[in-house]
């Protein structure tokens, strides 16, 4: 492939990346609060209603150098990241994977998990609709691996069901019910071998990454489980199955 067709691809697939960050960003403020997702966008501060051209992605941000162009009021920060960090995921899940169909499903995948990841670090619930995406994701992808499909069905129950049975007997104390159906859901999506990593790696990285707040920060005990379960499924995802080549080689079998 040409260098330069590979810049343009990979121009596309970040703005697309972009643009659906956008939406993103919708979610993660309209979820929580049970509002509609189709009304327009409008200024929090001043609440009139922005025009097309104040809704570009990362670009309107810069030019109007973070500030509403009608009341002059703050825009948060939180508008540009959660884009360019969508669309940096979608790059990065194209550059590992490849330009294939389970691409664009990872991608949508990806952005689940990054509303999952934020909605729940700030209220500590996961949106059931996020859940339910994940969930008609792991079904298209049982269609399209068919050969396959008795994977992705044990992945549907074997960290969920585990997680059930913890929830019963610390009565919610121990997880959340979001957190056992959002794994359910990637479980039948990833399948049970590529779920049963992505829960180690993100019960490792809450515990050093959550010991480390504790430390530093004097974040609760009481953690957000989603961040880290999300960024579990995704690296289990990508590079899921080289490092269980990597680990199987290392043990010798």
């Amino acid at each position: 492939m040409p260098a330069y067709f590979t810049v343009l691809l990979y121009s596309f697939i970040f703005l697309t990346g972009i643009v659906i960050g956008s939406f993103v960003n919708v979610c993660i403020l309209r979820l929580p609060k049970g509002e509609s997702l189709i009304p327009g966008s409008h200024c929090v501060s001043c609440g009139h209603r922005l025009a097309w051209y104040d809704l570009f992605p990362l670009f309107s941000y810069l030019s109007l150098k973070g500030r509403c162009r009608y009341c002059g009021a703050k825009i948060s920060c939180q508008y540009p990241i959660v884009e360019a960090l969508n669309g940096v995921l979608y790059v990065i899940v194209f550059m590992a994977n490849g330009i294939r169909l389970q691409s664009v499903i990872y991608c949508l995948m990806a952005s689940a998990l990054l509303v999952i990841s934020v909605v729940d670090w700030r209220t500590y619930e996961i949106p059931l609709s996020c859940n339910v995406l994940l969930l008609a994701l792991g079904v298209i992808f049982c269609i399209i691996d068919r050969a396959n499909v008795l994977e992705h069905l044990i992945g549907l129950v074997s960290v969920s069901a585990a997680l059930y049975v913890l929830y019963l007997l610390s009565r919610g104390r121990a997880i959340g019910g979001g957190d056992i159906k959002m794994m359910a859901a990637a479980g039948l999506l990833l399948g049970w071998k590529l779920i049963l990593l992505s829960f180690f790696l993100g019960c490792i990285l809450g515990s050093v990454i959550h010991v480390i707040r504790m430390k530093v920060s004097g974040a609760e005990r009481m953690l957000a489980m989603g961040p880290y379960l999300s960024a579990g499924v995704l690296i289990a995802a990508l590079w899921g199955e080289r490092m269980i080549g990597w680990y199987l080689k290392l043990a010798g079998l």
